[in-house]
């Protein structure tokens, strides 16, 4: 039987885009409320020591594990040879602390952390932009490979890999060493289906994010041209369960498919709107028992 993990992103206090959000909440209490609600395992945020051994003392403190951390990566702005070089702190801590994977996504003229500009103008790639970015992905994540780590592509929106024929073009055009991260919401947000993705890709998804989305919040964040932060305040994300994507079929083609690894929830919310506590106990619930009808093993 497949087993999983189930892990939080620390978005559900304290948010990395919007600062404002959670700013006075410490981190001791995201990790503390995380792990009474029964996360077993924490990705990143800013509020994080970025030592190997700060991190492993304050993670160990809560009995947690390190499940990954984001890497903000500018392929189409740089070498591959300079981006191996600029993830060398991030990689290093990640491969002290445990993590397998690393969350990895292209920023180069991506919109998702200005309030300012609407998603409607996110950036797009010509066929030469296309080339650079998965050539340069095939080296980093070979490289990463090497080094015990394995590359997990965060499509995202506002960014240059948005859609599922993003998704589609950039997985066409890279080797296994670049895996996916399958993000639900950000998919959905974008139009996509996260079942047609699990069933042509399922043996690269190597990590997963189970984001739900409040169907009519996208709606009105499209009708009225806003941002992605705007749809953050909104109320756009939430916890599994609590919004309107269908987790079930794509977990089920995924543990078939013999899937081993994390299930995070991950979920931008305003905090002062959606008691942390109370949406991670949520979570972990709901995700959980969808875990399990999918017919996996749950680790605790």
């Amino acid at each position: 039987m497949s087993t999983v993990r189930l892990g939080i992103n620390p978005l559900t206090w304290t948010n990395d885009d919007l600062p404002s959000l959670g700013v006075d909440t410490p981190l001791e209490v995201c990790l503390e409320e995380g792990r009474e609600a029964g996360f077993v395992g924490f990705e990143l945020g800013n509020k994080f020591p970025r030592t190997p051994e700060a991190l492993s003392r304050v993670l160990g403190n809560y009995d947690l594990d390190l499940v990954s951390g984001w890497y903000s990566a500018r392929l189409l702005e740089r070498s591959p040879e300079e981006e191996i070089a600029a993830v060398q702190d991030h990689l290093h801590l990640l491969k002290a602390c445990g993590a397998k994977v690393m969350v990895f996504c292209e920023v180069s003229r991506c919109i998702h952390g200005n309030q300012a500009v609407p998603l409607s103008r996110r950036p797009h790639l010509s066929d030469a932009d296309w080339k650079r970015l998965t050539e340069g992905l095939n080296v980093v994540g070979d490289y990463l490979k090497e080094q015990g780590v394995q590359l997990v592509y965060h499509h995202h929106l506002g960014t240059v890999v948005e859609s599922q024929e993003d998704v589609e073009r950039m997985l066409d055009g890279t080797r296994d060493s670049v895996g996916l991260l399958l993000d639900f919401g950000h998919l959905r947000g974008a139009g996509g289906d996260p079942l047609a993705v699990a069933r042509r890709y399922a043996a690269r998804v190597k990590h997963v994010h189970c984001k739900d989305l409040r169907f009519p919040v996208l709606q009105e964040l499209r009708n009225r041209d806003k941002s992605f932060l705007d749809g953050v305040l909104d109320g756009l994300f939430t916890v599994p369960g609590d919004g309107d994507v269908d987790f079930l079929p794509a977990l089920i083609h995924l543990r078939e498919a013999g899937y081993r690894g994390w299930l995070v929830v991950e979920a931008e919310q305003d905090p002062e709107v959606a008691h942390p506590l109370t949406y991670a106990r949520m979570g972990y619930r709901n995700l959980r028992a969808l875990a399990e009808q999918a017919g996996f093993s749950v680790a605790d």
